[in-house]
């Protein structure tokens, strides 16, 4: 069989797996223990992205043609690909993190929704907050004004209801109309003091 047909299910499968992805980050692995290599492969697998090692020419095949072309720069030394077709930032949250604790994983770059970052952006990108994180923050100042609602309609109830702060609307009025019947009186004083002048 020859080289090229055995690198053409390679090729295919790294196409496949890039078709629909909203990110692809790539990573340098080398000086990892097995034991950190394990528990990265699981907490990428957790979040739901797709995590694998090829040579970088079947990478450079796969890449070509899509917006992950512009990855064929970082393609240089080993290199491992995570990607991600439901959240474009959790490749990089994850990443990052995890190189937090292991210094020999290496960040090389990578493609966030069409658009190419290197190991600073992505550094960047995975400040961003998941979309679960995101949803909830929204939904809490959602629910703000709505609690705030609630808590005054429970101090009106507790003071007697909607009747009584009625009933404390009109002696309020009733108050204000004394007022206004002065300065109506105020008036034609003063518009038979012109005359007489």
């Amino acid at each position: 069989m020859a080289k090229v047909e055995l690198k053409k299910p390679i090729v295919e499968e790294i196409s496949a797996s890039i078709k629909d992805a909203q990110s692809v980050v790539l990573v340098d692995y080398r000086g990892l223990t097995v034991e950190q290599d394990t528990e990265l492969r699981k907490q990428l697998r957790e979040a739901g992205i797709n995590y694998k090692v090829y040579k970088n020419t079947m990478m450079n095949f796969a890449f070509k043609g899509t917006d992950f072309e512009a990855l064929a720069p970082y393609l240089e030394g080993p290199s491992a690909v995570a990607i991600s077709t439901e959240d474009a930032t959790a490749p990089a949250r994850v990443l990052c993190k995890f190189a937090k604790t292991a210094d020999k994983l290496e960040i090389k770059g990578g493609v966030v929704e069409g658009v190419a970052y290197d190991a600073a952006g992505i550094e960047n990108i995975s400040k961003i907050p998941s979309r679960e994180e995101l949803l909830s923050k929204l939904l809490g100042s959602i629910q703000s004004p709505i609690t705030n609602f609630a808590r005054v309609m429970n101090q009106l109830a507790e003071k007697g209801g909607a009747s009584a702060a009625e009933a404390e609307a009109p002696a309020a009025e009733a108050e204000a109309a004394p007022a206004e019947e002065t300065t109506e009186a105020a008036a034609p004083v003063e518009a038979e003091a012109t005359a007489t002048e």
